[in-house]
């Protein structure tokens, strides 16, 4: 596959506030609004990514720092040729790791001091390490070191995410635009605006960040625990004050109903572990709702699930029996409904019927099937 030198993004058509793009990269374009499936280690668990109809996927500098580190990447040429990807590739920073690894943290101004999760080694990232691992990743889009706090956050623990999340962005801009390459093809970076379920505060964090030019912006901090009530606000305010001309980025979410409304808000990309991670635990998401195909009920159901055709009684039977297949399974079908969701609202917003299709919808993807 031939890599291609133009990078950028273009708002094709616009409904209300929710875009129909196309994000360019050097591996690709990717049609936004687009679900991207999270693959941390390098790996989507439990299903073979070749198999995948999905332009790009995102991984984890953390996780791959640690293993298998950026020495054996860079010998490899790269995560992509690594894993065999033809597609884009997206990193997180390791900033969600200050949010979901906090007992095994310290904060500095110079950047972040993990206890490995591993073997409790000792690990400081600083903004411009991110940047380097990132590089030697090869990921497309790269994101910049940040802080993401909790919810509920104390105005001192608020305080100071702003603080470091600003200044890092800063020296991680200054890092990536020293050497915005890797192995022959351009990067992007995206800052990172936090602030969580606060306007004014996000206002702010934008506005301390927009000089720094980045190629595309992404919406920290939701999707911790906040009500969907507060989130919902948030996103629509975003989607009025990042720049119109740039891709948006809605990190770690969500459900079918947050990716709607975060597209009705004018988002542009989206990630969630909520399609592998509950496959893995028999809940199948659909058009009319969420189902656990570990009950009773679906013994005998031989509706078959897309997009291989298998029954929902024959992955009964596989989770009944603890046979792996039933993840590998269970996973492709999941990607599978996250992928044609956003697939069927880029047709809905390419015919302007978006908003109408979003309202009919809502009450089915939002049922969860009796237990019995």
């Amino acid at each position: 596959m031939g890599l291609d030198s133009f990078i950028g993004f273009k708002v094709l058509k616009v409904e209300g506030a929710a875009r129909l793009g196309q994000l360019y990269t050097a591996h690709g374009v990717v049609p936004t609004p687009a679900f991207m499936p999270v693959a941390t280690q390098g790996s989507l668990r439990a299903f073979p990514h070749h198999l995948l109809e999905s332009p790009i996927l995102l991984a984890n500098t953390y996780h791959l720092y640690l293993r298998p580190g950026p020495t054996l990447l860079e010998e490899a040429g790269g995560l992509h040729r690594f894993m065999g990807w033809k597609g884009a590739l997206l990193t997180d920073s390791g900033g969600y790791q200050i949010f979901s690894l906090a007992s095994r943290r310290q904060l500095s101004p110079e950047g972040v001091l993990f206890a490995s999760h591993i073997d409790g080694s000792r690990h400081l990232l600083t903004p411009e390490k991110v940047v380097a691992i990132q590089r030697s990743i090869g990921s497309d889009i790269q994101m910049v070191l940040d802080v993401c706090p909790p919810y509920p956050a104390s105005a001192a623990e608020m305080h100071q995410a702003l603080e470091l999340t600003h200044a890092w962005a800063v020296r991680a801009r200054q890092a990536f635009e020293a050497n915005p390459t890797a192995y022959g093809y351009p990067l992007q970076q995206f800052g990172i605006v936090q602030g969580g379920v606060d306007p004014e505060l996000r206002q702010a964090s934008y506005r301390a960040l927009e000089a720094l030019a980045f190629e595309g912006w992404a919406v920290g901090g939701l999707a911790v625990g906040e009500p969907f009530q507060l989130r919902k606000p948030i996103l629509h305010l975003m989607g009025q004050i990042l720049p119109p001309d740039k891709p948006r980025y809605v990190m770690g979410l969500g459900t079918p109903q947050d990716i709607l409304e975060a597209i009705s808000a004018g988002m542009d990309l989206f990630d969630c572990v909520l399609p592998t991670r509950n496959a893995r635990h028999a809940l199948l998401y659909g058009w009319d709702g969420l189902r656990n195909l570990r009950n009773a009920r679906y013994a005998r159901d031989f509706t078959p699930i897309p997009p291989w055709g298998y029954t929902r009684a024959y992955l009964h039977h596989l989770f009944r029996v603890e046979d792996p297949a039933a993840l590998t399974l269970a996973t492709a079908a999941n990607l599978h409904f996250f992928l044609e969701l956003v697939a069927t609202a880029r047709r809905h917003l390419e015919a302007g019927t978006f908003a109408e299709w979003k309202e009919a919808l809502l009450p089915q993807l939002t049922y969860r099937h009796p237990s019995r």
